[in-house]
């Protein structure tokens, strides 16, 4: 019989999937000898046999891989036939190359939780079951390629039976490299917050009786620990906003099920989708009456509600407890009462806790225990956040489950490393055509966020080994980010590309939709450094290879009392008063005693930078409305203001809303409305409605003059769904092509991978 040998390089995220085993059973299947095994570059494979059988193995190959797998290329090569008759094998793992992805943790599986609640298995109620197909992987993960060395799973050894599933090429568990069980795996310490260890027969059972009784407790996770309590317990809802600072920022929930969201929350079918994906973000969904404020104190005042199902074995098993510890699965398709709280164990904005000493040292004052263990977290990584709009996911945070997975772009280049702005942030690096953005990182106004910075960074570059070549950053001088890109270029002898705040934002949805045309670019948010030097927000840019023009941006607006004026739409509303010849309204309308003042503030032009920031007329208009003088966490107006719009339902908008001219748009007019509103809700919808056929009207006209057709939307202003909505449907039916973010956040969380892009192409040129 005719026989051919066969070569295959496969990349993407094939490592830590069970690709390898997936790979022997389909050549032993088909009768074929060989070889499999992991490297630096991802999966490498050779097969022998029959003509048709090697075929036949391509196309399962492509059509039967795992459901954590996330094939990007198979690179086939053709051999003469070695004569090979020997079983197909899976030979041990080489070190370098630089192709092969991380793959990013992994909510725990079905096939595991059957056995997590079988009396009869080994590992009933195991919190740290696994398999190839789920659990721990990037955060966990030192280095590549991804082998149990590699892990911080590197300290168990594991015991025989562990092995015996571990070397078994048909089992699910080969090359699982968390594998473990309660003979030779980690396990669970309930501490009191000095570290030392509670006396409870299960640390599991004990820890849910504190949760019940209004305790709050750190739970360690994946990424890191969460702060829990008991939603039914406002008192310890209460008294964790007041322990970690956090007066009237949403907290998200966690339930056992679909079935249990559904007494806090709507569901429609795409956001259960989401909500149950391996990935497990956390969704925010409406709330069956915006207005109420339930579960109390979890998202006061607000629409929307975010929550999440369990992604550890540990989550599963205290709703599991809770319920009585039923056998088997069919509990997890009924309504559980018991529903958490769970909210980032970070104090005062600093950096996600992951060490058990640190979580004793820096938790202490907000939690009253600890649920620790002790399998090492190596790398950060918090709740990714989304939601759904038009049947696809829209992420706001994008973190644990999601990152760091590729996104492919439409050119190859040397690799880049950038290193994002200030806000919401993250770092990107390229390898080739692809580009790794970092798990969310946070708010540059700490020194622990800042050195945090680094240290995502570096892994980042150290586990993808990458040596970038060029180095990219915000265009501000004052960034925490921009300095260390300065420091970096400099110490390595690197270019530093510096790249303007809102070219970042339209070039990173460029990058995932693989646009290098030119295209108009639409970026709304709330605050970037201009090329002039003045504050951008609002802005209508022409985008391509070569660069970005400013065509346009919206009326500028004083900021009165300079970044304060961020913080209190009050401020905003008395500016726009005083633009409207309505000065002498602003200490009739608010009775702060800093009311005068301002109003001579804005009369005399002392401390009032101007800004084109859309954000900031939306705090106008918030103001206007009287929906929040004061804000207590950012957006925090905004969002209110689209929560009542939402509510009232669709208006049309206000003729003669707008003005423009031949680069601004004018919102005075619709604002001067909201100021005479009396019906805050009403003014919410007309705002929003208004607003979006304004920003349209404005794009459309660009497009005709300039004879452009392709339209990316951007900035932070468009995770507000009815905004993003309005525009985009108004557009559609101009006839323009709309791009918008889908695998990254439309928010800073996306404008180091626009920042790659721009220094791609500069390299290009």
């Amino acid at each position: 019989m005719d026989r051919a040998r066969r070569r295959l390089r496969v990349r993407g995220q094939v490592q830590g999937v069970g690709f390898r085993p997936f790979v022997y059973r389909i050549a032993t299947d088909l009768g074929l000898a060989g070889f499999v095994r992991n490297d630096g570059e991802g999966v490498f494979l050779e097969i022998e046999g029959a003509p048709s059988a090697l075929d036949e193995f391509s196309r399962r190959l492509g059509s039967e891989a795992p459901r954590l797998a996330r094939i990007v290329s198979v690179e086939p090569e053709d051999l003469a036939s070695a004569g090979d008759e020997e079983p197909f094998a899976i030979v041990a793992s080489e070190a370098g190359g630089r192709g092969a992805h991380v793959t990013p943790d992994t909510a725990v599986c079905p096939d595991c939780l059957a056995e997590l609640f079988d009396p009869a298995d080994r590992r009933w109620r195991y919190p740290f079951i696994n398999c190839t197909n789920c659990g721990p992987r990037y955060t966990i993960t030192r280095a590549l390629p991804y082998d149990r060395p590699n892990t911080s799973m590197a300290a168990f050894e594991q015991c025989p039976a562990c092995l015996s599933e571990y070397r078994d090429p048909l089992h699910r568990r080969f090359h699982a490299q968390p594998n473990a069980c309660p003979a030779c795996g980690p396990s669970l310490a309930l501490c009191a917050t000095d570290g030392s260890r509670l006396a409870v027969e299960d640390p599991v059972a004990g820890t849910l009786a504190l949760i019940q009784s209004g305790h709050i407790v750190a739970i360690k996770g994946l990424g890191g620990f969460h702060l829990v309590c008991d939603a039914a317990r406002p008192d310890a809802v209460r008294r964790l906003r007041e322990r970690k600072a956090r007066e009237e920022k949403p907290f998200a929930l966690m339930v056992a099920n679909a079935a249990s969201v559904l007494r806090h929350a709507r569901l429609e079918p795409a956001e259960r989708e989401a909500m149950e994906s391996p990935e497990r973000p956390i969704v925010l969904l409406a709330k069956p009456d915006p207005a109420a404020d339930a579960p109390e104190g979890v998202a006061p005042g607000l629409a929307l509600l975010g929550a999440m199902l369990p992604y550890t074995p540990l989550h599963y098993l205290l709703f599991h407890e809770a319920a009585g510890r039923p056998n088997g699965m069919a509990w997890l398709d009924e309504p559980q009462e018991l529903t958490l709280v769970c909210t980032s164990a970070n104090p005062g904005g600093e950096p996600l806790v992951i060490g058990n000493e640190e979580a004793f040292r820096r938790l202490g004052g907000i939690a009253d225990a600890l649920l620790t263990h002790d399998r090492d977290i190596l790398v950060r990584c918090d709740d990714t956040v989304a939601h759904v709009r038009a049947g696809k996911l829209r992420f706001i945070r994008r973190a644990r489950g999601q990152t760091p997975r590729a996104i492919q772009l439409g050119r190859s280049g040397p690799p880049v490393l950038a290193l994002g702005g200030y806000l919401k942030n993250t770092v990107c690096v390229t390898r080739g055509d692809e580009a790794f953005v970092s798990q969310h990182i946070g708010d540059l106004d700490n020194r622990p966020t800042c050195r945090a910075l680094e240290e995502t960074a570096l892994h980042l570059l150290n586990v993808l080994d990458v040596q970038p070549s060029v180095i990219a950053c915000d265009l501000h001088p004052d960034f925490e980010s921009t300095r260390l890109a300065a420091a970096l270029a400099a110490e390595r002898g690197l270019p530093l590309v510096r790249v303007q705040h809102h070219h970042a934002h339209v070039a990173a949805v460029m990058a995932e939709h693989r646009l290098a045309r030119p295209v108009l670019g639409l970026a709304l948010d709330g605050v970037g450094l201009g090329e002039d030097g003045e504050a951008w927000g609002g802005e209508l840019l022409r985008v391509d290879a070569a660069g970005y023009a400013r065509i346009g941006h919206l009326r500028p607006i004083a900021l009165p009392g300079g970044d304060r004026a961020a913080r209190e739409p009050w401020r905003m509303a008395a500016a726009a008063l005083h633009d409207l010849g309505r000065a002498d309204e602003i200490e009739r309308r608010f009775s702060h005693g800093a009311a005068g003042a301002v109003r001579t503030m804005l009369a005399r032009d002392l401390r009032c930078p101007r800004t084109t920031s859309m954000g900031r007329w939306f705090d106008a208009a918030a103001g206007l409305l009287g929906l929040k003088e004061v804000m207590r966490f950012e957006g925090q107006a905004a969002m209110l203001l689209e929560g009542l719009a939402t509510t009232y339902g669709p208006v049309p908008p206000m003729p003669d809303g707008w003005r423009t001219d031949d680069t601004t748009l004018d919102l005075l007019p619709l604002v001067g409305r909201l100021a005479d509103e009396r019906d805050a809700a009403a003014g919410a919808a007309l705002f929003h409605c208004t607003l979006s056929a304004a920003l349209a009207d404005w794009v459309v006209a660009a497009a005709s003059r300039d004879g452009i057709r392709d339209v990316v939307l951007s900035g932070g202003c468009f995770m507000n769904r009815l905004l993003a909505a309005g525009v985009e449907s108004r557009l559609l039916a101009a006839g323009l092509a709309v791009r918008e973010a889908c695998e990254l956040p439309p928010n800073d969380g996306g404008i180091a991978a626009g920042q790659a892009w721009v220094a791609l192409l500069q390299d290009a040129r």
